[in-house]
């Protein structure tokens, strides 16, 4: 049976799979990334998993090659460049080190863009040729598709769609830069408006006895719906700002559906309905109407299967 390894790093957890053509996950690990320590520390833990993956997988035969999505990886350089949530420096040697590790052909490409190509071969892109992917996850990512292909760009950094500006006087960003949409519509960023509501609010809510290193956002969308006044209005804040800047991303590229993907998209329709009614707002008469917005129906480990797909396309 032909596989590849896929591996997806994220700002908190890191996912690695054996995945065929099709598209099935034939076995899958997931552990902490350790985006605080050295890159050489992650490297240490995350080749030993690699090595006992590929050895309880049902697939005997070894991987053809490696998929890898990370925050800022660059498929032209192989290095993961400048990651914002990331503590391991400006370039990271990626598809060198692993490269080197497993004497397999290694293909990388920024996070989003690999969940793209994911949706795109094997989730619910089928079929669509513009479409853009938002990964609300840690941060906020975004893989854009064109025409049927994955727009790349110049540097190979198009669609950072998660540090266009919300507020220039707003919430301070680890890019660098202040008001980053990213801070307000993802994980952390809601995380960020339930303690600010906190603050404001004097509604009694289960979440103001859970410290922000606790605090999660599926524990945010349970609070939801559970009627939550406190819990409903961080999801109304972030579906409002999130929709808006949507609708400034559909003028710039006229998608056919964007694809909500990551933990925050878990919350189901309490945070769709408001993004679309958001988005409608703010969208140029043109495009009323026409603008579909989806949640990922992939399976919960399904992360993987974007660097999957990104290594099947480079070897198919």
């Amino acid at each position: 049976m032909k596989t590849v390894l896929a591996i997806d790093i994220g700002g908190t957890f890191t996912k690695i799979g054996i995945v065929d053509d099709k598209g099935k996950i034939l076995a899958s690990q997931v552990f902490g990334t350790r985006a605080k320590e050295p890159f050489e520390t992650y490297l240490k833990e995350l080749i030993p998993n690699i090595h006992r993956l590929m050895d309880t997988s049902k697939s005997q035969a070894k991987p053809l090659a490696v998929g890898i999505g990370a925050p800022n990886a660059n498929s032209l350089t192989g290095q993961i460049e400048n990651p914002p949530n990331l503590n391991w420096g400006k370039e990271i040697p990626l598809a060198k080190s692993i490269t080197t590790a497993l004497n397999l052909p290694v293909y990388i490409a920024n996070d989003a863009n690999a969940a793209a190509l994911g949706e795109l071969h094997f989730g619910m892109a089928k079929g669509m040729r513009n479409f853009v992917v938002l990964t609300l996850g840690t941060g906020l990512g975004s893989g854009i598709v064109v025409n049927g292909n994955l727009l790349l760009g110049e540097h190979a950094q198009a669609g950072e769609i998660g540090h266009v500006n919300v507020d220039p006087n707003g919430r301070y960003c680890n890019c660098g830069l202040q008001g980053c949409l990213e801070t307000y519509a993802s994980v952390t960023g809601i995380k960020r408006t339930v303690f600010e509501l906190i603050a404001e609010m004097r509604e009694d809510s289960p979440l103001r006895s859970i410290s922000f290193e606790d605090l999660t956002g599926e524990t945010i969308a349970k609070a939801a719906l559970d009627g939550d006044l406190l819990a409903l209005r961080a999801f109304s804040i972030t579906a409002e700002i999130l929709g808006s800047k949507m609708a400034d991303t559909v003028a710039h590229l006229d998608p056919e559906a964007f694809i909500l993907a990551g933990g925050l998209s878990k919350a189901g329709d309490i945070l769709l309905q408001p993004v679309i009614a958001s988005m409608e707002k703010n969208l140029f008469v043109a495009y009323k109407g026409k603008i579909r917005v989806y949640l990922s129906d992939a399976p919960r480990n399904a992360a993987i299967l974007g660097p999957a797909a990104l290594a099947w396309s480079n070897i198919s």
